[in-house]
């Protein structure tokens, strides 16, 4: 006669227990280790603006009327406008796909601006929230600290 090989029943709940267990701790730290990435992407996105807007300066020596159609006009100079979404650059992080962040000018002077990365869609729950980044380099957040965050 032979023997037949199988699991019990106690084998079986012990594996899905640890299985559990394993995914309560692994899918967390996966989705903190994604928002993670994405905020990495932005703060790019955002050095990458800020590189256009010192373009900008350079080729009229001011900051102003670099915003697109949402925005307002800070700087008095009729045309365009100066602080929304970016004209001079793509006004999302990532720049194509589904945007984890909205990259946005806003303060703006002839001399002055300080730029906005505000979380959307899925990382609209990041624990830093809204990073921003001036024209002189100062780094800023919305929540938590600037050196947790950049």
């Amino acid at each position: 006669m032979n023997k037949q090989q199988a699991f019990t029943l106690v084998e079986l709940m012990v594996t899905v227990a640890i299985v559990g267990i394993l995914a309560a701790i692994a899918i967390p730290n996966y989705q903190e280790s994604v928002k993670k990435s994405r905020r990495a992407d932005a703060e790019g996105a955002l050095l990458g603006l800020a590189n256009a807007m010192e373009r900008r300066f350079t080729e009229a020596n001011s900051y102003c009327d670099a915003g697109g159609a949402d925005g307002a006009n800070s700087c008095g100079a009729a045309g365009t406008n100066d602080t929304g979404s970016p004209s001079i650059y793509p006004a999302q992080s990532p720049a194509s796909g589904n945007a984890a962040y909205a990259l946005t000018i806003s303060a703006v002077t002839a001399n002055t601006y300080t730029l906005l990365a505000t979380p959307t869609g899925a990382q609209a729950n990041d624990k830093c929230g809204t990073l921003t980044l001036t024209n002189t380099g100062v780094k800023g957040v919305s929540s938590a600290s600037v050196a947790e965050c950049w």
